[in-house]
């Protein structure tokens, strides 16, 4: 009987990033030791989609449309982050009307986002049910985004100096029975999970987060309130008019799971305490400052300019982003969501750079999960809370400066090659422009050093001149010739490992003896090009070759049959 033989070396397992838990496309390298991990390396880049460069070819109005696929599940953030910037670099204001709409938005998402969360999060765990009942509240807060904005998760809804349009007939009594009615579903929610004790086997004590550890890291939202540090930006910065409402930060101290977990239904219940208030106390006036419509760059394009050429109608407006730089940020549902904004007196922000919560808060998932079992990965991860379009910003920068290291070695050895060509090129050039009593080529570059460089580049780019009377496929096929048979020249030549001559004579002999076949290919063309001076000249690079190339073939065919034939 085969008795299997037990392995006692490390095991190393790719999770995802096709992988139903993964909340997206990430993948894990994890080693494990049996059960327990060991290591554990997040990979990204494979969402990647250069959000940051198309910021910074885009007016504002022009980029809102892009900024909810950061974050796809708290879309009305995006939008806000956005917004903010420009309005707080062109000191604009907001009317009370549409700052209290935004609040209402913002939070209507903020309970969107937590509950696919709890969802997939129940799911990651073994409880399917939750994943089932939160598309149900979930689905009435669409239908308000859809009432709203026309969209249901892409909305594009926010606009500087206010919203896009004011809220619809109706809308503020459907939104207040949405509130009652979800706080019931809550409730449920607090019921069937908070004390099952399958449930708090699996998050109790899992993933603990101290709060020196959180605050090192940098993590932001429910990932640090967790750990016992009540810290919200509405709290903190007061923007919009979240000082208005009368709601408290929720936080935990243990740091765990289930504390994250808990942090989250709280702040559902507050989410609504403040949509209510703002229901209520919601003021009238303008949904939008019409005065930013007064734009400071004002635009008369005349007939035949770049507009009426290219664009073929006049742009729409924008104004100009002044010249300073400042960091703006809100409080997104999985932590501190910025954007640092550099305006250089253009319609274009000069840099954009995104500061997203779920890209900071990752990276400390390989801490949590070491000398934990393989199962409580799934817990950890869901836990923390990522969407992967925000998430996939630097790993494609990552390969390619690892490219650039790669190349490195290889072309700087080409890049002393070039000068020193352009070098000794340069040098006898003076020195033939001396003995002929003349002033060298000094035209490109300093003292002409790269005028051999600019006459290739000239060649390269001139018409192709044949012959009208010579003979045109001898003209044309001698310089394929002629380089061929220097190019095929390194392949004969007896590299080791590491690309090492392993004889250097012979080396130099066969390069010889194959690179004497170039003249040729010039008599060739001479030949064809029906012209004296050219055949001269072929037949002066035969008589080169003849001189001491051949010889040197000879000589080498003489080593080699010495050495392979009669040994």
């Amino acid at each position: 009987m085969n008795v299997p033989a037990t392995r006692e070396d490390l095991m190393i397992v790719n999770m995802g990033p096709h992988h139903p838990s993964m909340h997206g496309v990430l993948r894990l390298i994890v080693t494990l030791d049996g059960e327990d991990v060991i290591d554990c390396e997040p990979i990204l880049g494979y969402l990647h989609r250069g959000m940051e460069k198309i910021a910074e070819n885009r007016t504002i109005i022009q980029y809102l449309p892009y900024v909810t696929r950061w974050d796809y599940l708290a879309t009305m953030f995006t939008e806000a982050i956005t917004v903010n910037a420009p309005e707080q670099l062109g000191n604009i204001q907001v009317p009370k009307r549409a700052s209290y709409i935004r609040v209402i938005m913002l939070e209507l998402s903020r309970i969107a986002s937590h509950l696919l969360w709890l969802g997939p999060f129940m799911a990651d765990i073994g409880a399917q049910t939750p994943f089932f009942y939160i598309f149900r509240e979930r689905e009435l807060v669409y239908d308000l985004f859809e009432a709203a904005t026309g969209m249901r998760m892409m909305h594009n809804y926010f606009r500087i100096g206010g919203v896009a349009a004011d809220l619809p007939y109706g809308w503020i009594d459907k939104c207040l029975d949405f509130c009652d009615y979800f706080l019931t579903g809550v409730s449920e929610y607090q019921k069937l999970i908070t004390r099952n004790p399958i449930f708090l086997e699996r998050v109790e004590g899992v993933g603990i987060i101290g709060v020196e550890e959180a605050i090192n890291w940098g993590l932001s939202g429910p990932m640090l309130r967790a750990s016992g540090i009540q810290w919200d930006l509405r709290k903190v910065d007061r923007y919009e008019c979240y000082d208005e409402f009368d709601w408290e930060v929720q936080w935990q101290k243990e740091g765990d799971s289930l504390s994250r977990y808990l942090v989250r239904i709280g702040e559902m219940v507050e989410s609504i305490k403040i949509i209510q208030q703002a229901l209520e106390g919601i003021p009238g006036g303008p949904y939008e400052n019409l005065e930013i419509r007064c734009f400071d760059r004002v635009r008369n394009p005349e007939l035949n300019d770049f507009d009426y050429r290219f664009i073929s109608k006049k742009p729409s407006p924008t104004f100009e982003l002044s010249k300073q730089e400042l960091y703006v940020r809100v409080e997104a549902p999985k932590g501190e969501l910025g954007v640092f904004l550099i305006g250089d007196q253009n319609v274009f922000p000069w840099r954009w750079k995104i500061r997203p919560p779920g890209f900071i808060n990752l990276q400390i998932l390989p801490q949590l999960v070491k000398r934990m079992k393989l199962a409580d990965i799934m817990t950890i991860l869901g836990s923390i809370d990522i969407i992967m379009g925000e998430v996939d910003r630097l790993e494609y920068l990552k390969e390619v400066y690892g490219m650039i290291w790669v190349l490195v070695p290889i072309l700087t050895p080409v890049l002393g090659i070039t000068i020193g060509v352009l070098a000794i090129v340069w040098l006898e050039r003076e020195i033939s422009a001396g003995i002929q009593q003349r002033i060298g080529p000094e035209y490109a570059g300093p003292l002409g050093i790269l005028q051999a460089l600019a006459d290739g580049t000239k060649l390269l780019f001139k018409e192709n001149l044949l012959p009208s009377r010579g003979d045109t496929r001898l003209f044309s096929i001698g310089p394929s010739i002629a380089v061929i048979s220097i190019l095929l020249s390194y392949l004969i030549i007896p590299f080791g490992s590491n690309l090492v001559l392993s004889d250097l004579n012979i080396g130099v002999f066969l390069w010889i003896a194959i690179s004497s076949i170039a003249p040729i290919g010039l008599l060739m063309s001479g030949y064809g090009s029906n012209n004296k001076y050219s055949f001269l000249g072929g037949l002066r690079a035969a008589a080169q070759s003849i001189s001491y190339e051949i010889p040197l073939t000879l000589c080498c065919y003489q080593y080699l049959y010495v050495r392979f034939v009669e040994t």
